[in-house]
């Protein structure tokens, strides 16, 4: 049995996407970074479909480098293809959406690294454990690039492989045409005609639009450009045809296009059509590659097009299979699908990065508490951001290289700490409420989205907020619209949220309090990737919470049991309860492993490796306290 279903080969860059909308890129402002490059974001969008992926490339040894393989991991995709290029740079694209038709593109591609790859790159082994090799037609244009690639499909052959080509075809990076000239997508060559026609007889599916069958088959009459790709390969050919979908042709070239095998189409509005054919051809390798029938591997590609001309950006536009499936049953309600919010949750949620079945938070991110203390002890309260760098000390030294572990802090007085914390592999939750506040204020002020626009992508927006059903109207609609606010600038700015819920500090609480909470706020269209509750002490309480989310929100990252500065036998018999759901993940934690140890520190009985081994302890001990309580609940820990 193969252990890759596909893999692609060629480009791999970083798009900069102009986050203005309707202009030129000269006058764009600011740029959302992606991954991108036509094999890069076919291996990402298969991957999402339920494909086992890989990609073949070279990648830069420097940030952005390490970015594409960060992101290609998160995505599932295979990495061991990804060389990194000592010597020379990731490629760059800059790139806009003017208007439906109209995107100006910059390559920076300059002796790039993956237009190095090289015969050398291309392991047989690795080449024998796919089930198909897929590639484009930039990385035929080189020598060196097009030695590659001729190995891998000569390769893939040998060992019984099925091979695709998407044509691809950009004239500059031919070299038909100038820097400024990446927009345009024929220009007509003898020369390019003649590299492509020398490869086609290697490939079982050729696709491409009208015009990059043009420059395969050598005329402008697409009829006759394909009947000239027939006399070279027996290849089924899908030719894209923009707003009025795809055919397929598996023998004879028909007298017209509508001779060809179609799949249904999708109408829905034309925002960006860049990386519209790499969704695509997600879509149709998904069906091909699972033996369906051409009709339903061009409804597969015809959707994941659609889904990719209705967002910003290629990769993070592209459907997760699950996703995919809910736009069949349901259908197209709105046009502008990333408009869609019944969607956009679904592929929000379906596609984050990184996964988190075990959650040990050490919460350090008090503030007020912090000073008090510290105004207690007569210190000044400048002590306070050092002492969270011990904190910090601490979670790693217990988590070491192990996964599952993370902090809440803040920036204010811990801001060394979390800044320091960045890249270790921690999940990392950043608090914005100003604490204590009730009704709910928030501590970054009302500009939401522009404060949330500087937060590094990798950070969790944590709010907590003392919210009761039973609160007057008043005070309800207050805090909701505070919430609803913050949920919309964390999901606008790529970032996911955390929402934590204090009702006991307001009124009594029954076993359904917490779970008529979390009922109100999906009402109201706030869908928290996570949620922090008190440690409630009944199953009953427990039981009505999960399945309040599970009912509203399948794809919740889950649950996270907070302290209260509780006595480590008060959590450790919390956390007994809550071990027995899966919607908890594990816990978030922070006086209860602090507050002794924080006094001493800032009155100068302890020193730093003290503290630090001290808190260590505490936080070790509830750690295995809680998976204790996993492993008794049949759990996974």
């Amino acid at each position: 049995m193969k252990k890759l279903d596909v893999i692609t080969i060629g480009r791999s860059s970083v798009d900069l996407y102009g986050a203005q909308i309707g202009g030129r890129l000269e006058d764009m402002a600011s740029f959302n970074k992606y991954i991108g490059g036509s094999p890069t974001n076919m291996a990402c969008g298969t991957a999402r479909l339920g494909l086992k992926s890989a990609l073949i490339t070279r990648v830069g040894d420097e940030h952005m480098g390490r970015f594409i393989r960060e992101q290609l991991l998160a995505e599932g995709v295979d990495v061991r293809g990804v060389v990194t290029d000592p010597e020379r740079l990731t490629a760059l694209v800059l790139l806009g959406v003017r208007d439906q038709e109209q995107f100006p593109l910059i390559f920076y591609r300059e002796n790039c690294a993956d237009m190095a790859l090289c015969e050398d790159d291309i392991d047989p082994e690795f080449i024998a454990d796919a089930r198909c090799v897929t590639v484009t037609g930039t990385h035929l244009s080189h020598p060196r690039t097009r030695a590659a690639v001729l190995k891998a499909l000569k390769l893939a052959r040998e060992n019984g492989a099925k091979t695709a080509l998407d044509i691809d075809y950009r004239p500059n990076l031919w070299g038909l045409s100038g820097h400024g000239d990446g927009e345009n997508r024929f220009i007509a060559s003898d020369k390019v005609t003649k590299e492509l026609q020398a490869t086609l007889h290697l490939f079982d599916l050729i696709v491409g639009t009208e015009e990059e069958f043009h420059i395969a088959g050598g005329t402008t009459d697409t009829l006759e450009a394909l009947e000239n790709v027939r006399v070279t390969s027996n290849a089924t050919l899908v030719c894209k045809r923009g707003p009025m979908g795809a055919v397929a042709f598996t023998g004879k070239i028909g007298a017209s296009l509508d001779d060809g095998i179609s799949g249904p189409g999708f109408p829905v509005e034309v925002f960006n059509v860049l990386g519209a054919g790499d969704g695509f051809m997600s879509g149709l390798l998904k069906g091909w590659l699972t033996d369906q029938d051409w009709e339903t591997s061009l409804k597969y590609a015809n959707a994941c097009g659609a889904f990719a001309v209705s967002r910003h950006g290629c990769t993070p536009a592209y459907p997760s299979w699950e996703e995919l499936q809910f736009f069949f049953e349901r259908g197209i309600k709105n046009p502008s699908l990333r408009h869609d919010a019944e969607l956009e949750q679904i592929h929000w949620s379906t596609n984050r990065m990184g996964d988190w079945p075990e959650m040990r938070v050490f919460a350090f991110d008090h503030r007020m508490q912090l000073e008090d203390l510290a105004d207690e002890v007569g210190v000044s309260r400048d002590r306070i951001g050092p002492f969270k760098e011990l904190c910090l000390r601490s979670v790693r030294d217990v988590a070491g290289d192990k996964s599952g572990y993370g902090i809440l802090c803040e920036p204010r007085l811990g801001r060394d700490a979390l800044y320091a914390a960045a890249g270790t592999g921690l999940w990392i939750g950043r608090p914005v409420e100003l604490p204590g506040s009730r009704p709910l204020r928030l501590e970054i002020g009302p500009d939401i989205g522009s404060k949330l626009a500087e937060w590094p992508v990798e950070h969790v927006v944590k709010v907590l907020c003392f919210y009761h059903p039973d609160d007057d109207a008043a005070m309800k609609e207050d805090q909701e619209e505070t919430i609803k606010r913050l949920a919309d600038g964390a999901r606008a700015n790529r970032l996911e949220f955390l929402l934590e819920i204090i009702p006991s500090k307001v009124a009594a609480c029954d076993d359904q309090t917490t779970a008529k909470i979390i009922e109100r706020f999906y009402e109201i269209g706030v869908y928290p990737d996570w949620w922090k509750l008190e440690p409630m002490k009944s199953d009953a309480a427990w039981r009505h919470a999960c399945d309040m989310i599970s009912r509203h929100d399948p794809y919740c990252r889950g649950i996270v049991v907070l302290g209260l500065e509780a006595p480590e036998a008060e959590l450790v018999a919390s956390f007994e309860v809550a071990a027995k759901h899966d919607m908890v993940k594990g816990f978030a934690v922070g006086r209860t492993i602090f507050a002794g140890v924080a006094r001493d520190w800032l009155a100068g009985n302890i020193d730093d490796q003290t503290a630090v081994t001290q808190m260590a302890e505490k936080y070790r001990a509830l750690c295995t306290t809680w998976d204790a309580a996993r492993k008794k609940s049949g759990g996974a820990a």
